[in-house]
């Protein structure tokens, strides 16, 4: 997969789980473009050590979901970071 459908898997997996997280998230495009690249690169790296799959077709299904799996937990922990930042 080439970097401009890393970027544009990245930025749509960003969405879709800030979409499924329940409450308020921060941030805009660019955050959820960041939490979404970052989220996909664990999500591959995680998908690899554990299951053995890789990121390399755009149009496959394991590869959605590890990056929206990945972009999840990424958005999770920037919640946290976010939310203490906030109510100190």
């Amino acid at each position: 997969m080439g970097f401009f459908g890393f970027l544009l898997l990245g930025l749509i997996a960003g969405a879709i789980a800030k979409l499924i997280l329940p409450g308020k998230q921060s941030g805009g495009w660019f955050v959820t473009l960041l939490l979404g690249v970052v989220g996909a690169i664990l999500g591959g790296w995680l998908g690899g050590l554990l299951f053995n799959v890789s990121l390399d077709s755009f149009f496959s299904l394991s590869t959605w979901a590890l990056a929206i799996g990945g972009s999840l937990i990424v958005l999770l922990i920037y919640g946290l970071i976010v939310g203490r930042r906030s109510k100190a």
